[in-house]
């Protein structure tokens, strides 16, 4: 299992895409995240009877900016938050890993989630990797890319963990800041690492359990 991360608007989306191009089976967090309460779902029934339903837009979905506003400031709230689509979300994950295993057991799963190094601890990937770009660039990219006032680009940028604590906790990190080209590049040379190791792994012999030294 692969772990994917990277602050909003490295690029770790290209990276994703190209991936799974390539033949990783990737597992999108946020995709996640909103299935776990799609309408009709537990957990959304849960949120509701914990918060409310203002917390519903006018179709029945999940109204985000509402919900937000209660959780942002009440740490207690935002607990009862995590309770409630945390196990949801691990749920949906566990059920597409074993999926993903059942179809092909050499699979390299990638599980791409922006906030990795605030979930989810490192050491359930056998690898992580980190998409890094400097913080101008990304705030440059969320002001012309998505429309977004540069007071609004650094709140949200500034909302995530630091850059170098994100990177002490990579493997491997794949540089966006300059063409995406050169980050295709980068993701194609991992991807030759990854299926290099693979056949490796699939060509060591079993340990022999009667070999006292496959006992150490």
């Amino acid at each position: 299992m692969i772990g994917l991360t990277g602050g909003i608007a490295a690029g770790k989306t290209a990276v994703a895409t190209r991936l799974a191009e390539l033949g990783a089976v990737v597992i999108d967090a946020d995709r996640l995240a909103r299935e776990a309460v799609a309408p009709g779902s537990q957990a959304l029934e849960a949120i509701v009877a914990r918060f409310g339903d203002h917390v519903l837009d006018a179709d029945g979905e999940l109204d985000r900016a509402a919900l937000g506003a209660i959780v942002f400031d009440d740490p207690a709230a935002l607990r009862d938050l995590n309770a409630i689509v945390h196990p949801a979300v691990q749920r949906r994950y566990d059920k597409l890993v074993a999926e993903a295993a059942a179809r092909d057991p050499d699979a390299i799963v990638v599980y791409d989630v922006p906030l990795l190094a605030e979930a989810r601890p490192a050491s359930e990937f056998s690898l992580v990797v980190v998409v890094d770009a400097p913080a101008e660039l990304r705030v440059e990219r969320l002001v012309s890319l998505r429309g977004m006032d540069r007071s609004a680009a650094l709140a949200r940028i500034g909302a995530q963990i630091a850059d170098d604590e994100r990177r002490a906790m990579a493997d491997v990190v794949i540089d966006s800041s300059g063409t995406i080209e050169h980050t295709i590049e980068q993701v194609d040379a991992l991807w030759e690492r990854l299926v290099a190791e693979r056949s490796r792994s699939a060509a060591e012999p079993a340990a022999d359990p009667a070999d006292p030294a496959a006992l150490l």
